[in-house]
Parts: structure tokens; C-alpha cells; sequence
């Protein structure tokens, strides 16, 4: 899609959010530009970006921008994109199917990541209580997901935002220390093959190359998005 007044998304190098909002915008073939605001890791998003905050009370990325559309939560910027951008789908159109999505991406981010953000306070203690509850929190909806997935070879029947979401959030599960293990082949398979799509390795490939270059370890299902995601040697 091109337009006039060409969408504006704030996003961060390491933000989740803003991932699952970038990946969406390339599936829709939106020609949007991506703005990664300041961050560090000892400073995280501090200063914050006056943009940031003049339209998102959280304080918080993503944030998009639109003409006079000004919205912040990436649930909510899917919902616009599918408004403004209806084909490709990204909910599917059956209304059942569409529920089921619109439900599991909502546990992605309200049931499955709070365990993650608990294990990511606690990387110096991994035998804390706490931790150990997340761990076993976050492999419960693995346990979960599996079932959900059954044979099918996206989470709501075809490729959607569930996906997007699910995708990313166990991204940063496997970086706290809560990966998806040989008990869920099928969410293993799955995770494969979301990586293989083109959004997909940009914004992930992306996310994995800022990491490397701040020394961070990257699990290896990332570290093959990142060799994808490198432009070719030059001739």
C-alpha cells in the first residue's frame, strides 16, 4: 500500500510490540516508516520519545501514526491495518476462526508474557521460586499451544496475527530461559515455518543482529534468521 500520508510506526530495536506491529505491516505490503526510538540496556527507553509520549499514556512503543490516526497497543494497530489494508486477511474472514485467533493472540500477550517479563527480573536468580513458577507458567501454554496447534500448520487455520504474536513472545521466552523443548514438536515445526517467511526474518533477523552486537546470546532458531536476514557480499 502507498499512500499520501505514509504511516509512521514507533518502534524499538527490542521491543516485542513493535515487532509483531512491524511484521504486520510488511505482510500487509504497507510502506510505512519505522522509527527506532533510543535504547540501551542500562537505560532501556530513557529519555523517552516525545512522540511516545505525546499519544500513548504508557508511555510505551509501538505507536502509530497515520494522517490523523494517532494509536498506540499492537493489537489495536492490527485492527487499524485490517481496517485500512483488508488483503491480504491477517484475522481470518469465518467468524469462528477469527475469534480463535483474536483469543490467541490476546493469551500471547496477557496469559504467556507476564511470565516472561517476571523471568526477565530475574536472570541472576534462576532457582528463585518466582522463577521457577514462570518457568513452569510459560511451559503450561506451551503444553497448551501444542494441543491447540494440532496438525494444522498455522495456529487459527491460515497464516494471521495470532501467529505474529505467538512468534515473537516465545522469542523472548527462549532468550529467558523458558523454550519450547522436544514436547512440543508440532509448536516446534510451526516456529520453523513462521521463520521462514520473509517479514519474519527482516524484523526478527533484525532483532537477533542488534542483540549479537551487544554481546547478547541468541537462541539458534534466531541466529539462522539473522545469517538470512544479511544482505549478499557485494560483487
Amino acid at each position: 500500500m502507498t499512500s499520501p500520508t505514509r504511516p509512521r510506526l514507533y518502534s524499538g530495536p527490542l521491543s516485542m510490540f513493535g515487532a509483531k506491529a512491524e511484521i504486520a505491516l510488511l505482510e500487509k505490503g504497507i510502506d510505512a516508516e519505522v522509527v527506532m526510538v533510543p535504547f540501551d540496556m542500562k537505560r532501556l527507553y530513557e529519555p523517552k520519545h516525545p512522540e511516545v509520549l505525546r499519544i500513548n499514556p504508557k508511555r510505551q512503543v509501538p505507536v502509530l501514526v497515520h494522517g490523523p490516526v494517532e494509536i498506540f497497543d499492537s493489537t489495536q494497530i492490527f485492527e487499524y491495518l485490517e481496517d485500512i489494508v483488508p488483503d491480504p486477511p491477517l484475522w481470518p474472514r469465518d467468524p469462528v476462526a477469527r475469534a480463535r485467533s483474536r483469543l490467541l493472540e490476546m493469551k500471547s500477550d496477557e496469559v504467556y508474557f507476564p511470565h516472561i517479563v517476571r523471568l526477565m527480573g530475574l536472570q541472576q536468580a534462576p532457582d528463585d521460586p518466582a522463577a521457577i513458577a514462570a518457568r513452569a507458567g510459560a511451559s503450561a501454554f506451551y503444553d497448551a499451544m501444542e494441543a491447540e496447534l494440532g496438525r494444522g500448520e498455522c495456529l487459527a487455520g491460515a497464516f494471521s496475527y495470532a501467529d505474529i504474536a505467538f512468534y515473537m513472545a516465545q522469542l523472548f521466552g527462549d532468550r529467558m530461559g523458558a523454550p519450547m523443548t522436544e514436547a512440543h514438536p508440532r509448536l516446534v515445526a510451526w516456529r520453523d515455518r513462521i521463520g521462514e517467511r520473509a517479514s519474519v526474518i527482516r524484523v526478527a533477523g533484525a532483532m537477533g543482529r542488534w542483540l549479537v552486537g551487544e554481546g547478547r546470546p541468541i537462541p539458534a532458531f534466531l541466529d539462522r534468521l539473522v545469517r538470512a536476514s544479511r544482505p549478499p557480499p557485494a560483487a
